[in-house]
């Protein structure tokens, strides 16, 4: 008798619900809760509330709930059904679990911190004692309950960037809200049509409250968001980490070009320097600090390349697109007749697209938000070896970056 009092406090069970029995088997390692009704009871319809008696019972279904004592715990129950006169025939609800859910309301919840906690659906797995399919049903049933409880709110700066599938060119569109730092929108591609499908679920409150969308120069997110919002062209901010990405490359084009023309001379000082110069100078460890403080000050190819891209940085010091754009007119001078070619390749870039660089100037904003939940996604899809699936590899992104209201 004590052990069924026991569970009945355990599961938090209220009539007219109560346990019949409990049966314990330490050869398997698990205990079995059968629980029952009285008969007579009114049940009330899931859909509209109006009360009617029990028409039948499902056959007996068992959820999956807390171990007791490590001892795996499952509780059995016989679910009744009623007749509603306008929803038909329907299960009704029961308190210790949801609609179609193979465990109890508290051991999802414990499943989902687990996923979250150990970042890899394997590793919770292993940890809780459920099959692989069985966690990834509870994340899917997760992200699909934080969408639901999602308010449509107006999100002021948005940040657009891609993000590889697997190889072979396969991308997906990923669009971040800059200030809460969660990612609001995935979809398959980095076409127009991808970032068209993000804009169609908006309102028009939420398109109008749009005031800043950071992005990388790819035409198909300029051409999509100028379709889709009001006054467009003063909210895109070409990314300054993507436009800086362009200009490391160049150094290094410069590096390699100039490093084979001094190797055929007998002249190694680019021999294996290639980090010093993509490395951002502050991160350099004191070892590699001397040598390169003697090459950026050299007569080579490779440091002039280096001293235009640094003083780059400067454009984003700017308070007002005036000011930013004079800066960029004397650097772009200098960058021009710097006779290298990857540098003025990447100067006329800029130049093309100078109107939608400067906005920072007025929104101040930038992709760095994006970048670190790409890190996350990246370090999500290390752990788990790939996704051969793309809407698994969506749920994923959704359940560990999305600030979803994920529990039960």
């Amino acid at each position: 008798m004590q052990d069924v009092q026991l569970y009945e406090q355990i599961l938090g069970l209220s009539k007219p619900w109560s346990v019949r029995n409990v049966e314990l088997n330490l050869d398997e390692g698990r205990v079995d809760i059968h629980v029952e009704h009285p008969s007579g009871v009114k049940w009330q319809c899931p859909h509209c509330q109006r009360e009617l008696s029990c028409y039948d019972h499902s056959p007996e279904r068992t959820w999956r709930h807390l171990d007791t004592c490590q001892l795996q715990t499952h509780l059995h129950a016989r679910i009744p059904r009623v007749a509603c006169p306008e929803h038909g025939v329907v299960q009704v609800a029961v308190a210790w679990a949801e609609e179609r859910g193979r465990f109890t309301l508290l051991m999802e919840r414990f499943i989902i911190q687990a996923l979250l906690a150990c970042q890899t659906t394997q590793g919770a797995c292993d940890l809780l004692r459920i099959s692989w399919d069985q966690a990834w049903h509870v994340a899917e049933r997760a992200v699909a309950r934080g969408q639901a409880r999602k308010e449509a709110v107006v999100t002021p700066q948005i940040g657009v960037d891609e993000k590889a599938f697997r190889r072979g060119h396969s991308y997906m569109t990923v669009v971040n809200d800059i200030e809460r730092g969660t990612v609001e929108y995935v979809t398959e591609d980095r076409d127009k049509a991808s970032l068209q499908r993000y804009f169609s679920k908006l309102t028009d409150e939420q398109r109008q409250g749009i005031e800043a969308v950071a992005m990388d120069m790819w035409e198909p997110y300029v051409q999509a968001t100028l379709e889709a919002l009001p006054l467009a062209k003063e909210k895109i901010v070409f990314d300054r980490f993507h436009i800086m990405q362009h200009m490391t490359k160049a150094v290094d084009q410069v590096r390699k070009a100039e490093n084979r023309k001094l190797s055929l001379e007998g002249d190694e000082r680019l021999k294996k320097t290639k980090y010093l110069w993509l490395t951002t100078e502050e991160n350099l460890s004191e070892k590699q600090r001397p040598t390169f403080a003697a090459l950026k000050v050299s007569d080579l190819k490779t440091a002039r390349a280096w001293g235009i891209k640094e003083n780059l940085r400067n454009l984003w010091t700017y308070a007002t697109p005036g000011w930013a754009k004079r800066f960029f007119k004397e650097w772009y001078g200098w960058a021009t007749r710097s006779r290298l070619e990857p540098v003025k390749k990447v100067a006329a870039m800029i130049q093309r697209r100078l109107e939608d660089v400067t906005t920072y100037c007025k929104h101040f904003v930038t992709n760095a938000v994006a970048e670190g939940l790409n890190s996350k996604i990246m370090s999500i899809k290390r752990r788990a070896g790939g996704f051969r699936n793309p809407a698994n590899f969506k749920t994923a992104i959704y359940f560990h970056c999305g600030g979803l209201s994920l529990h039960p």
